[in-house]
């Protein structure tokens, strides 16, 4: 996939995924790589801004494997970005759908 789509919709597919249930880091990006392939470097980033926007909490919980595990937990202002680029989107593809499906009628 080109990164720019990639970039384009990361953050939808990432305040999504938060949205169903509170994740960790690394349980977010696997999650998020069942849509669009992504990396830790390019998530982290992501979560750091969408904390410090108040789209997301987070907390501490310990695990038995290791250091204790950040979790991230959708806010309603969160919930309301959803329902915002849920729509941006939808109107984006499908103008880019119909204008595709206009290109290939005219040929």
């Amino acid at each position: 996939m080109n990164s720019q789509f990639k970039k384009g919709v990361l953050e939808l597919i990432v305040l999504m995924s938060v949205s169903k249930r509170d994740m960790y880091g690394y349980e977010l990006i696997s999650e998020v790589s069942k849509a669009i392939d992504v990396n830790e470097g390019t998530v982290y980033p992501l979560l750091k801004r969408l904390t410090n926007e108040k789209y997301f909490d987070t907390y501490l919980v310990e695990s038995n494997e290791g250091p204790s595990r950040k979790y991230y937990k959708i806010t309603v202002l969160g919930k309301k970005r959803v329902k915002e680029l849920k729509k941006s989107w939808k109107e984006f593809s499908d103008s880019v759908n119909n204008f595709i499906k206009e290109c290939e009628d005219s040929e």
